[in-house]
């Protein structure tokens, strides 16, 4: 008899934990592209390579940090390349937060390019557009409104890279989602707005992986935003590449 009134009292103390755990909070995810760079301007690779922002990226960049001032970021992220670092810092400067502090890790990084990092951009298209068979890069980037182009063209340019060093986009899809479902379950108890700066095919890498409905048809904007949202175990992507942000921020310092 007491065994079970014990058992009655137990079972009922852990329905009233159970009661008083905090519900699962909903963590939204702003992933930046990084401002413009020099590298961007003379249309040559840049994966693991980087330059500085040019000035039209640093005031653009900047505006984006006046349409995110009110946001509210409970933490903040950057690949550690310094286009990224430097994105980065520009928006924290304008947050109302002095503790907010910038976390770098190389999980975030774009695709690394190998033996194509630096040179011109129409090289490297050409040679994996040659690679796949397709009789011009003109012709390649045509194709690239279906579904799996880009990862075909980054496996090429795998195989092609006389360093063999470059990531395909299973390589960079699966470092960018092991950090974001192991930052999305560390920051799961406070919940709130998440900054993440990052680079364009390295985003684009990681909503591939999140969703079915998502595939790259077109890149993404320097400093474009791109919302994901997780709760409950699930992403759910918002927007893609919105430019609302820096619009805001343009007009808020006219």
């Amino acid at each position: 008899m007491k065994a079970i009134l014990f058992l009655v009292l137990l079972l009922g103390f852990n329905e009233k934990l159970l009661a008083q755990q905090p519900p699962s909070q909903k963590i939204t995810f702003y992933i930046v592209r990084h401002g413009e760079t020099l590298l961007n301007k003379l249309h040559r690779v840049q994966g693991w390579a980087d330059a500085p922002l040019t000035a039209n990226g640093t005031k653009v960049t900047k505006a984006l940090a006046h349409g995110l001032k009110h946001i509210g970021f409970k933490a903040a992220y950057s690949s550690d390349l310094g286009r990224a670092k430097e994105t980065a810092g520009y928006i924290l400067q304008l947050q109302n937060d002095t503790t907010l502090t910038l976390s770098e890790t190389p999980a975030l990084r774009e695709s690394c390019f190998g033996s194509y990092e630096g040179s011109e951009n129409k090289t490297m298209w050409t040679d994996a557009a040659l690679y796949l068979h397709y009789v011009s890069v003109e012709a390649l980037f045509a194709d690239m409104q279906k579904p799996n182009r880009l990862p075909d063209v980054l496996a090429a340019i795998k195989e092609l890279d006389t360093l063999k060093i470059a990531e395909d986009f299973k390589d960079v899809a699966t470092r960018m989602k092991n950090w974001i479902i192991k930052t999305a379950n560390s920051s799961i108890e406070e919940g709130g707005n998440v900054l993440v700066v990052s680079h364009g095919i390295a985003i684009n890498a990681l909503l591939s992986v999140l969703t079915k409905d998502h595939f790259v048809h077109q890149p993404l904007a320097n400093a474009s935003v791109t919302k994901v949202e997780y709760e409950n175990g699930k992403f759910t992507i918002r927007s893609v590449g919105d430019m609302k942000y820096v619009e805001a921020g343009l007009k808020a310092v006219e």
